[in-house]
């Protein structure tokens, strides 16, 4: 038996000859019961190195927290990843399905000490906070120019922090907005362009056809508000932050007009007042039952509103965002990808999980069977990738469009600053330049710079 077991490990030959000629000479002179001591002891370290070889052979772990329903629809190519790579080994561990809940957990996690998780699977905006504090580590040895050019450059963007590149996209999201191609057909206009189409246009549909509401968003407090902030103060050609020189812009002209917009729709009956406890479900449940014209949502509603039963389904429509004359449209960029801790032991295999994720093969089939928008480019005009969702060709364009929310390491503070007093603003609390001067005012006091 020892003798086989040299041809797997052959330290274990030194040993059994070792111990053989031992027991020889013993057994030679008699000791026969000291002998059988040295047998035992060279059984005994044989299996010990039995042990350490099939300790040395056991695959390699890589593990990420996420929500548990991405971890439900990643887990096929986590499976196929493992049946390629059988060194190493993929755990998910699931998540709630907050976001937020799961990048407070990522957070503990790291400020405990040694994160438990090789990777980040992250939210575009976690980015600026995890590799401020040298949570993260910088892939921008591990990838080329020429294959970052591949992907979307907003979502590129969105991985960097001072010059490295902390975040390989995996998938992406945007703002956009959906319109009733029937109604529009039924009161005689075209889509809107600007902020002043859309508000005339949904006069038009409120006072021509019964349905009640012109624009639906979203105004809870919380970061969909944000988002949909960040696509008004653009269109109306401001900024929120510079991260290069953290200068604020909200309460400049086109942050007042921003936050003036919202507050004038509600006022005027455009949107519904409920808006103000709105997340993406509720905007998206009065659209597609029918009670709305105009939608600001991301892509995944495309496939929900044109469900089987849908009152709306076959009758829609998506383009960028509407924004003031003479400015551009804006979509704020959404979307999630992967991030190496600064921690993990296997550097190596936690890269090779995440070039296999987001390499063209698997995204496509992630995004063809689960419907979100790809990272890489070349996918929104993918034969296959369009057979199913024809769309993709102007969603494209959208995602051109797309601008991330400003990259610093206070992000959070910042964005629960936005977030209030935007509820101040469009809640009657505070007039809208009220609003958007202290907003500035207390997001300059984070950033520490002048006000």
């Amino acid at each position: 038996m020892v003798a086989s077991l040299g041809v797997r490990f052959p330290g274990l030959i030194l040993i059994n000859n070792f111990f053989g000629r031992t027991f020889s000479r013993f057994f030679s002179r008699g000791w026969k019961r000291l002998s059988l001591i040295f047998l035992a002891l060279a059984v005994t370290a044989g299996a010990l190195l039995v042990g350490v070889g099939v300790r040395a052979q056991q695959p390699v772990t890589i593990s990420f927290l996420l929500r548990a329903v991405e971890a439900d629809q990643m887990q096929g190519l986590a499976e196929q990843f493992m049946a390629e790579n059988p060194d190493i080994r993929i755990e998910m561990v699931r998540g709630p399905n907050a976001a937020d809940a799961v990048e407070n957990l990522y957070t503990t996690s790291f400020l405990l000490g040694d994160s438990p998780y090789d990777i980040l699977f992250s939210d575009v905006v976690w980015i600026p906070k995890f590799a401020a504090a040298g949570w993260l580590l910088d892939l921008s040895d591990r990838v080329s120019e020429a294959d970052l050019a591949d992907f979307l450059g907003a979502d590129v963007t969105a991985g960097l922090y001072q010059d490295g590149l902390y975040r390989m996209p995996f998938r992406s999201d945007m703002g956009m907005l959906y319109y009733r191609t029937d109604l529009l057909d039924q009161v005689g206009l075209d889509p809107p362009e600007t902020f002043s189409d859309l508000i005339a246009a949904s006069e038009a549909i409120q006072a021509q056809t019964d349905v009640s509401w012109g624009f639906v968003w979203q105004g809870l407090q919380y970061e969909g508000i944000v988002t949909n902030f960040v696509e008004l103060i653009a269109g109306y050609g401001g900024f929120w932050i510079d991260p290069d020189s953290l200068e604020v812009g909200l309460d400049q002209p086109a942050g007042i007009q921003a936050a003036e917009f919202m507050k004038t729709v509600i006022a005027d009956s455009i949107t519904p007042p409920g808006v103000t406890n709105y997340v993406e479900e509720d905007s998206l449940r009065q659209f597609e039952n029918g009670n709305a014209a105009f939608l600001r949502n991301w892509p995944y509603v495309w496939a929900e509103a044109n469900r089987e039963g849908s009152p709306v389904a076959g009758k829609i429509a998506l383009k960028p965002m509407v924004h003031d004359e003479g400015q551009q449209s804006a979509a704020c960029l959404g979307g999630w990808g992967f991030g190496i801790s600064a921690t993990t032991p296997h550097p190596e295999e936690a890269w090779r999980v995440v070039e296999f994720f987001t390499s063209y093969g698997p995204m496509k089939q992630f995004v063809t069977e689960f419907a979100y928008v790809p990272s890489r480019r070349a996918l929104f005009t993918d034969p296959d990738v369009l057979a199913e969702f024809p769309h993709f060709e102007q969603l494209l364009e959208v995602a051109e469009t797309a601008i991330p929310r400003p990259p610093v390491g206070q992000y959070a503070q910042v964005s629960d600053i936005l977030q209030r007093y935007l509820s101040a603003s469009i809640s009657d609390q505070m007039t809208p330049e009220a609003a958007m001067q202290a907003a500035a005012g207390e997001t300059r006091r984070v950033l520490g710079v002048e006000s």
